[in-house]
């Protein structure tokens, strides 16, 4: 049994693919993080409603949805997942740029689109690349490119803030594109798909190969006969429905009802993402050996818990001090998720699952700063953290559905 739970000399080299996809991902964090500060912003300028800023975030989401299924086949059947990657971050930058020379709102919209396109196909390739790699050490793995995520998440609002004492948003979206540019070539270079002369290159002799399009399409269709995959990928879907809402008006309520500055808002912005960034590690970890449902269901309850003080706070100094211990209990099941959900589907099928899952986060995601808006709109800013509580508390329930003997993970804890 203790050999089954060591890493393999191989994983611990490997470990460095590991941090070269976790700081792509933390890029591909970096720019929708950028956006949600710059939108308070967009939208005094642009003259938006509530409802309008949430129909932005809500476009994105939508094209994330549509786009996110076709994304993991794309891994499943071609492959080449270092090209992907880098076509994914660079997608993701690329529109930003188109964004600083638009004054329309329905431009605005195209390009926030084609943004949510590019976000959605990093997931399907790099998370069962990973997953493939360390059998093993599913949560912990997943975890370190959660981080990567949520490093982005981070510091993104706080160096924005502070830029933005200096700099106008249009010239800020520019700026940012160079970092996704370079990030882009690394991945390239050091994922083998362009080797200059790196004939021996690991990453490219241990990437699996495509499949046909007949096995591809029966392990497609076997996959919504999934119990467990249909169950968590529902579940995902509330939860991201739930953190997009409060991304796109956490800032809002900072900016408007609590008179923050754009460096006071980023400050707050990245205590959230800060106590993420703490709190994945330490569930992936404890996920592979307590089980992957206990850790959801403790940090789902705590998160619609912590929801509810926030809006009691309302606009008082409390109200601050539970973004950081919201950002905790939030951020750390992804990784925790994404892991349960690989181990109950085929690996050939990695790219699929994975973007299927975060298909219907998209769709939660798409949903949520609409309905969030139209609230806000009608009952004020603090009603839609009540309607937070509540679809956090949703969530929770699917993982409850999920049968017990899901994963290795939680059968072990169960004994």
């Amino acid at each position: 049994m203790s050999s089954a739970a060591m890493p393999s000399p191989s994983e611990k080299k490997s470990f460095r693919d590991v941090w070269l996809i976790s700081i792509g991902h933390a890029l591909t964090h970096w720019y929708p993080a950028t956006f949600y500060l710059l939108l308070p912003l967009i939208g005094r300028e642009l003259g938006m409603s509530y409802s309008q800023i949430g129909l932005v975030m809500t476009c994105q989401y939508i094209a994330g949805a549509i786009s996110n299924v076709p994304g993991g086949m794309l891994v499943d059947t071609v492959g080449k997942k270092g090209l992907l990657m880098a076509l994914s971050l660079f997608w993701v930058g690329f529109p930003y740029l188109l964004m600083s020379f638009t004054h329309s709102y329905v431009m605005l919209l195209v390009c926030v689109s084609m943004v949510g396109i590019g976000n959605n196909l990093w997931h399907p390739t790099a998370i069962p690349t990973l997953a493939a790699s360390h059998p093993t050490r599913k949560g912990l793995v997943l975890s370190l490119h959660g981080m990567g995520g949520n490093a982005g998440d981070a510091l993104a609002p706080l160096v924005i803030g502070a830029l933005l004492a200096t700099f106008t948003w249009r010239q800020i979206v520019v700026m940012n594109t160079i970092p996704g540019a370079v990030m882009s070539l690394l991945i390239l270079v050091y994922l083998g798909t362009l080797q200059f002369g790196r004939k021996n290159n690991k990453a490219v002799a241990a990437e699996p190969a495509g499949q046909g399009l007949a096995e591809y399409a029966q392990g497609f269709r076997s996959l919504f006969k999934n119990r467990i995959l249909i169950l968590l990928a529902v579940s995902s879907a509330f939860r991201a429905l739930t953190q997009t809402t409060l991304l796109t008006f956490l800032p809002v309520f900072l900016a408007y009802e609590m008179g923050y500055s754009p460096l006071w808002v980023g400050g707050c912005m990245f205590a959230l993402q800060a106590a993420g960034f703490a709190a994945s590690p330490i569930a992936g970890h404890l996920s592979d050996t307590m089980g992957r449902r206990r850790i959801i269901m403790t940090s789902m309850a705590m998160t619609a818990v912590v929801l509810v003080f926030m809006a009691f706070a309302g606009r008082s100094h409390a109200f601050v001090l539970f973004i950081a211990l919201l950002g905790f209990f939030l951020y750390a099941i992804r990784p925790v998720l994404q892991a349960w959900l690989l181990e109950a589907t085929p690996k050939n099928m990695g790219g699929t699952s994975i973007g299927l899952l975060f298909g219907l986060q998209a769709v939660g995601s798409s949903i949520g700063p609409v309905i969030g808006g139209g609230m806000a709109d009608r009952y004020g800013l603090m009603s839609t953290f009540y309607f937070l509580a509540v679809t956090i508390v949703i969530a929770n329930l699917f993982i409850f559905l999920v049968p017990a003997q899901g994963t290795a993970a939680d059968a072990g804890a169960a004994i």
